[in-house]
């Protein structure tokens, strides 16, 4: 064989192996002319984050002569210090319902003006009312987030109803619409 051949041989063989390794499973395809994904991050590069507020550690106990009364009548909340530990970013706290469903007492259209609502259901159910989703009945174990400033009414709680909130900021307006 010529070296010329041999130089054919070779690159027609390199062409091939890039082929197999293309397609095999779990290919990567990209658009002609498009760059490769730039890394999420350099290497030791820390994740860009939203300014910093100190924070300390702080632990919450379940304790019963913890549960106060606060924003609604119906309820008593256990604070678990995340506010005070976060200077204000953050406010999270157990709501126990302790009153039997009144509609007339409960059921009022109603927002938060916050930057950030979740509710995770702890004990019970509670049906509730979200501007452009309906009725929903919330479990034991339902997690849900609510969009700033969301029109909502509570529809109904069990007996032993509890949930956990997550509020930022911590400190929020409670506006009713009724």
């Amino acid at each position: 064989m010529t070296q010329a051949s041999v130089r054919a041989r070779s690159k027609r063989h390199a062409r091939q192996a890039t082929s197999k390794k293309r397609a095999g499973n779990g290919a990567r395809r990209r658009s002609v002319g498009a760059k490769p994904r730039a890394k999420a991050r350099a290497k030791g590069a820390k994740p860009v984050r939203a300014a910093k507020r100190p924070q300390r550690f702080v632990v919450s106990h379940l304790r019963e002569h913890d549960f106060l009364e606060g924003l609604r009548a119906y309820a008593k909340y256990r604070d678990l210090g995340i506010a005070d530990a976060t200077r204000g970013m953050v406010r999270a706290h157990v709501i126990r319902f302790t009153e039997p469903f009144e509609p007339g007492e409960v059921s009022k259209l109603h927002y938060h003006d916050v930057d950030f609502q979740m509710v995770y259901v702890l004990k019970g159910w509670m049906r509730t009312e979200l501007e452009g989703q309906g009725a929903i009945t919330m479990h034991e174990g339902s997690c849900w987030i609510q969009p700033p400033r969301i029109k909502h009414t509570v529809l109904g709680y069990s007996h032993n109803c509890e949930v956990l909130e997550i509020i930022l900021p911590a400190d929020f307006d409670t506006v009713t619409l009724e």
